[in-house]
């Protein structure tokens, strides 16, 4: 399968984003350009939500964003006046961060599917701090799409590359206990 072209890779994270935003959250959501970087990242610092992807294509999505962010997530997901904790982040901060990315990267997915088959897809985990990295395990660049929301900044990421061999032996073992992908 031929790799995807880039406009329908940011094309897909912009329309599953926004969709997720208007349509769960009723949040607003502004979209900037899209980039590319290489696979290591700069130090960052807040909430980051990993999805895995694995098919003929294998990779990573991620939601990013600051901590006043996660929580304004969590009240929208939720449908509450403001997240509990005070200012901080608790765990079911980080579970809702978790659930948004899961919905975004998901509808990812399914577009992706069209043009580069079957995909799988992990369910998140989600870092919380300051002054970490995150690295995808290959050496493709991420294409980035950066948002704004309720005043603050938060980032969706995509990071594939073709790995035809994972999906065959994740076919063969499904074969051999009598499933079929």
């Amino acid at each position: 399968m031929q790799p995807i072209d880039q406009a329908t890779l940011v094309n897909s994270i912009l329309a599953a984003t926004s969709e997720v935003f208007e349509v769960m959250l009723n949040l607003p959501v502004t979209p900037g350009p899209a980039y590319r970087t290489p696979p290591n990242s700069d130090p960052t610092e807040g909430v980051v939500a990993l999805v895995g992807l694995a098919g003929q294509w294998v990779g990573t999505g991620i939601l990013q964003c600051d901590t006043g962010m996660a929580r304004v997530l969590f009240a929208h997901l939720l449908g509450v006046e403001e997240a509990p904790g005070g200012e901080g982040v608790d765990g079911e901060v980080l579970d809702a961060v978790a659930e948004i990315a899961n919905m975004i990267i998901g509808n990812v997915k399914n577009t992706l599917e069209e043009h580069l088959g079957p995909m799988g897809m992990s369910i998140p985990t989600v870092v919380f701090g300051r002054n970490f990295t995150t690295r995808g395990g290959g050496s493709e660049p991420w294409t980035i799409v950066p948002f704004t929301c309720a005043g603050s900044r938060l980032l969706v990421k995509v990071c594939l590359t073709h790995c035809p061999e994972a999906a065959e032996s994740r076919r063969g073992a499904a074969v051999l206990r009598g499933f079929t992908i």
